[in-house]
């Protein structure tokens, strides 16, 4: 599933993508030996993949952010440590991006870094987000990422959920936007995500499932 050196992840805020991103680290590792997580995350204070920081850099996996991430900074300030992550051949990085606009055009900064055909870029749907409830906001919001980070998503992940009151069809449900997506667009699907434990939940669905473990959680 990951089989590029570069693997990006993008979607709207809450989608979980920051969760997947760092399962994708540690799921890499198990295969690379250098393993880098990006946190690009300039949006949503809380669920970021860098609160897993401790348990990745115990894995071997190395950590970087913007220094805007936990600060008071307003504009995020680049670093050369993350395009030199980037530019390393021996790396294989994961970069979790924020989910909008904004987000997406902190990782166009890199654009140069990043060689065509050496990264994937996931855009993670999740059908319970306001803007990704159905197929003309999806797309719009998709081509907005591809807009301004100036990368193609390559690859879709259906993640619909409700935390612990999601049912079957709610992640039936998901996939079949998922699905729909990829049919307008070409994008093939890469996987359906459920946590582990729930597996149930998709249960029968002709698709690739990617197991999370929970990794990040409220700092309170």
């Amino acid at each position: 599933m990951f089989d590029k050196r570069i693997n990006i992840f993008t979607g709207h805020y809450g989608t979980g993508k920051s969760e997947i991103a760092v399962n994708a680290a540690v799921s890499i590792k198990q295969e690379r030996d250098k393993v880098v997580l990006v946190d690009m995350d300039i949006v949503n204070p809380f669920f970021r993949s860098l609160d897993a920081k401790n348990m990745l850099e115990s894995m071997g996996i190395s950590v970087l952010a913007l220094l805007f991430a936990n600060t008071n900074v307003d504009v995020p300030a680049l670093i050369p440590e993350i395009a030199a992550a980037i530019k390393n051949q021996d790396n294989s990085v994961i970069l979790d991006v924020g989910g909008d606009e904004d987000g997406a055009r902190v990782l166009g900064r890199y654009r140069g870094d990043i060689q065509d055909g050496e990264y994937d870029m996931f855009f993670v749907i999740n059908r319970a987000r306001p803007l990704t409830g159905d197929l003309e906001d999806t797309l719009e919001y998709m081509e907005a990422i591809q807009e301004a980070s100036r990368l193609k998503v390559t690859k879709l992940i259906s993640n619909t959920h409700y935390l612990d009151h999601t049912t079957p069809d709610d992640v039936k449900h998901g996939l079949e936007l998922s699905r729909r997506v990829s049919e307008k667009t070409g994008v093939p699907i890469a996987a359906v995500s459920v946590m582990e434990g729930m597996e149930y939940l998709a249960k029968d669905l002709d698709a690739t499932l990617f197991i999370l473990k929970k990794n990040i959680r409220l700092p309170f």
